[in-house]
């Protein structure tokens, strides 16, 4: 072939002598990568125009794609006929023009040729597809989808070719494409997930399908994945991926390899529920998550009520097999005081899976509805209380509500409720803590957190808020393992990225950042966070953009402050470039502008304290307005701005360095929150306590 191309981390173009072409314009190297993904197939001109000319008009676009093909004919002219094909609607590279090491991994994985296919492999190792690549927000979509597809046809290939080898006893050749493989199938920090702390061994258990349902009523698969996930969860040495990260794999055809390295986990636990009138049979397999291959299996037979009344013995059961068999001490396990009501179970399960959802229209009140039938049915039904208090905190948090501080108020009562009932709750506690923020006492959010922890070290939630609360006081350092230990633990869950991105800036890690904000922009959450991050690293225009395109996810993730009328498309377009441009661009003036608009808001809203108003505040250091607020009202939607009072760049520090901050923060209790548990990392002047008083004195 008369060109080679690199396609695996950034993009390179060979002639067939081996000397690289030299392509200076980014959207010609961008549209040859594109065409390259597969060759012979033909992309729209009016597509690749949305794609790399996003906002310019339809002749201006179409132009610019000219004077691109243009270019790329010029620089081919060295080498002969233009390797490109096109028309007036259609550009391709035809097949067999240009070899990829894309199209000759996949090449010799079908041909059975292995040692060809692991030099590939070994060479990109866990390099992702045209990594240098960033245009607008539509291409990067558009590139996300394309690597997805490629990746996932790539790993069906592998297992595929694993498996022929294992079962024709190539054991050789089965274990080179197993060494290089793994190269690919986890980056080095997936890996670490599960490779690097403390020896612990890492799974997750994946939804339970039902099948034959029938006329039956059952929450039987649920119940037991359940089960699982508490039962493995307490043994020590082992790490077990928390249910919210989990059930995003619920009917999904990715490879178990993918979901495994995805979840950065070495194991998988999977099986399925079978119904024949009331009669049930549970099976579970134990999954090597490299490999996809079985490693143990279940069985267990039995009528309905037959398995709920043994459900704990059979987790129990489960446990020690697959402790025995990964060579894990699972003894000693406390079993969780739940309910022998089996309607009770049903609904507690119903509601705690639309709690975990939390977005979408009443879901939430239908959550409460289930759940406090739940806990009528059993009184005594410690989880279905607690339960019940998160998906009030959610409401807080998640909807557009009346009063934030009253739904606070009622997850604590409900979790002190729970607590009653068993004193063992550690999530419980933490929503205790949460509402101790609000009554300006974060000692005592701090205490309950650190209480929590100690119950239930293993539970994403407790580690993500005792993480974030130290954040919240400035001690960033001292987050990081908890805050890690947190995403390692649900790594699909995508809010934690907000506080994974703060924390990585707040250490002044701006690539960090930028990569934990991306990912939470990659789950679907809003991209405010990834857009303060890219701001911070000097690139203010991809910022500004990153933040308005938040807009595309109102009333989906972002529901309008109550009170506010709906807005229309045009409106709500101005509004979100006036914030972004406002707390991103850098220019004085359209920070003047927005801190106007929002002292507007804050005097006319329902919620003058809403984290639409308090989160940019933060993040264009309007300091008067961050007191005021903060002041005034402390609620679980804008308790999350805290933690970037920390970030060290302007003009955020202009909030911690105004001679207001300090009698701020002695009226909100932070003092007596450091004088415990230390002094905020930004202030090492004050590690001597009587110096740090004699400060405060002088300054408040």
């Amino acid at each position: 072939m008369p060109f080679k191309a690199k396609l695996f981390g950034g993009f390179r173009l060979f002639s067939s002598c081996g000397r690289e072409i030299e392509i200076g314009n980014r959207r010609a190297r961008a549209l040859l990568a594109m065409l390259l993904l597969d060759p012979g197939e033909p992309l729209a001109r009016d597509y690749i125009c949305k794609l790399l000319w996003t906002g310019r008009f339809e002749a201006q676009a179409r132009a610019s794609l000219r004077q691109c093909l243009l270019a790329l004919s010029r620089i081919f002219e060295e080498f002969g006929p233009t390797i490109l094909k096109t028309s007036r609607t259609e550009i391709c590279i035809p097949a067999g023009m240009v070899s990829t090491d894309l199209g000759d991994l996949e090449a010799f994985l079908n041909a059975g040729k292995y040692d060809e296919a692991c030099a590939i492999l070994e060479e990109i190792g866990a390099e992702p597809l045209l990594e240098q690549l960033h245009f607008s927000p539509e291409f990067e979509r558009w590139l996300g989808i394309r690597r997805d597809k490629i990746e996932q046809r790539i790993s069906t290939l592998v297992q595929d070719r694993l498996s022929k080898l294992a079962s024709g006893d190539r054991q050789a050749e089965y274990a080179h494409v197993l060494s290089a493989w793994s190269g690919r199938s986890t980056s080095d920090r997936e890996a670490a997930r599960f490779m690097d702390h403390g020896g612990e061994i890492s799974l997750a258990v994946l939804p339970f399908p039902q099948f034959n349902i029938g006329n039956v009523t059952s929450m039987l698969g649920e119940g037991v994945v359940d089960e699982l996930i508490t039962s493995l969860g307490q043994v020590r040495g082992l790490l077990v991926t928390g249910r919210t990260s989990s059930a995003q794999y619920a009917e999904t055809s990715l490879p178990l390899p993918r979901i495994a390295a995805e979840l950065g986990v070495s194991h998988l636990v999977e099986g399925c529920v079978h119904f024949e009138g009331e009669n049930a049979r549970i099976n579970v397999r134990l999954i090597d998550g490299q490999t996809g291959f079985e490693m143990w299996s279940y069985r267990h037979d039995g009528t309905l009520t037959d398995i709920f009344a043994l459900r704990e013995q059979i987790a129990s059961a489960v446990r020690a097999d697959i402790c025995r068999t990964l060579k894990v001490d699972g003894q000693g396990a406390a079993s969780r005081k739940m309910t022998a009501n089996r309607d009770a179970y049903s609904l507690y399960l119903q509601g705690r899976a639309l709690t975990s959802r939390a977005i979408g229209e009443n879901l939430l009140d239908t959550a409460t509805g289930l759940l406090e039938q739940a806990v009528e049915l059993d009184p005594d039904f410690s989880e279905g209380w607690a339960a019940l208090a998160e998906a009030h905190v959610n409401k807080a948090v998640y909807t557009p509500c009346l009063d934030r501080t009253a739904e606070s108020r009622k997850m604590a009562e409900l979790a002190q409720i729970a607590i009653d009932k068993d004193p063992r709750q550690g999530h419980a506690r933490a929503m205790l803590a949460i509402h101790q923020w609000t009554l300006k006492n974060p000692l005592r959010a701090l205490d309950l957190a650190y209480e929590a922890f100690a119950l239930e070290p293993d539970n994403p939630y407790v580690c993500i808020r005792l993480g974030s609360f130290l954040l919240y006081i400035g001690r960033t350092k001292d987050a990081a393992p908890y805050i890690e230990r947190a995403l390692r633990q649900d790594p699909v869950q995508g809010s934690s990225y907000a506080v994974l991105s703060t924390l990585y800036l707040n250490l002044g890690d701006i690539d960090g950042a930028m990569a934990a904000g991306q990912r939470m922009t990659d789950l679907g959450f809003p991209s405010m966070w990834h857009a303060v991050a890219i701001a911070a690293s000097g690139d203010r225009d991809r910022a500004v953009e990153t933040y308005r395109q938040t807009r595309r996810l109102m009333n989906s993730v972002i529901f309008p402050p109550v009170g506010t009328e709906p807005m229309t498309e045009e409106a709500m377009d101005i509004y979100w470039t006036i914030a972004a441009k406002g707390c991103l661009s850098g220019k004085e003036q359209d920070r003047a502008f927005y801190c106007q608009m929002l002292d507007g808001l804050h005097a006319t809203m329902h919620d003058p304290c809403d984290p639409s108003i308090t989160l940019p505040a933060i993040w264009m250091g309007h300091t008067d307005l961050v007191l005021k607020t903060y002041g005034k009202c402390i609620h679980p939607a804008n308790m999350i701005g805290l933690m970037s009072l920390w970030t060290d760049i302007e003009p955020v520090r202009q909030i911690r360095l105004s001679p207001q901050f300090i009698p701020f923060a002695r009226a909100f209790g932070l003092v007596d929150a450091w004088e415990k548990y230390g002094w905020p990392d930004l202030m090492p002047a004050c590690a001597d306590n009587a110096a740090n008083d004699r400060q405060f004195k002088s300054q408040g």
